[in-house]
């Protein structure tokens, strides 16, 4: 089962774009926004092993010229619409 990790990315706002775009081509990037609020960019990652955050953060995303720090939030469960409906559709209508 593939792990899911949200990396919260600050960098220098002059060199959003540079990094986002950079960001996108690394290995288990999945998707990248860049957002509004306190961070610059949200990369999301999808991985094997949480070994792999090592490489993926500290060694990869945080080495790009411009980034300033980051913060990861590693998803323990996902939940979708469908899933919440069926179970509204068991003994409840």
């Amino acid at each position: 089962a593939m792990l899911t990790a949200f990396v919260l990315i600050t960098c220098e706002a002059q060199r959003i774009n540079e990094v986002a775009q950079t960001v996108a081509e690394l290995p288990n990037v999945a998707e990248v926004y860049s957002v509004t609020g306190d961070v610059d960019i949200i990369a999301v990652l999808r991985i094997r092993e949480y070994e792999s955050l090592d490489e993926a953060v500290p060694g990869g995303i945080a080495q790009i010229p411009g980034v300033r720090g980051t913060k990861t939030v590693l998803a323990f469960r996902r939940f979708a619409r469908r899933d919440l409906e069926a179970g509204f559709d068991i003994g409840l209508s």
